[in-house]
């Protein structure tokens, strides 16, 4: 038999969880973390944007809201997005511990005018 109750209230359901319909208020939540600043960001077509910054180098990851019917400070003291997080703390510290085969640290780089700015002629290559 056909349930046109059940097929209502799916119908409805289904209408409701659509989160690509709603727009959010934008929300931003800063906080410190291992010597770096972590933003996390909330924006109005619900996406959530998780930047890091620490020592001039910054990084940033994109996740799908998860729970759109949790307000989004929740989601973040309940941890859902912690996985994203430590990614992006573990990949920003890894380029802070990389060193170059090409540039040392110890070896100063010499500032140089930007290439077209000197002709080939006043340089000392003639």
């Amino acid at each position: 038999m056909f349930d046109i109750k059940s097929l209502l209230t799916r119908t409805v359901e289904k209408e409701l969880l659509d989160v690509d319909d709603y727009i959010f208020i934008p929300e931003r939540y800063d906080l410190e973390v291992d010597d770096g600043i972590l933003s996390c960001v909330l924006n109005s077509d619900g996406r959530v944007d998780i930047f890091f910054q620490k020592h001039g180098i910054t990084d940033v990851r994109s996740a799908a809201r998860k729970h759109a019917y949790t307000s989004f400070d929740r989601e973040l003291n309940l941890g859902i997005y912690d996985d994203v997080i430590e990614d992006l703390i573990k990949d920003v510290n890894k380029i802070l511990e990389g060193k170059s085969r090409f540039f040392k640290q110890e070896r100063e780089l010499p500032a140089t005018p930007a290439l077209g700015l000197q002709s080939y002629a006043d340089s000392d290559h003639h």
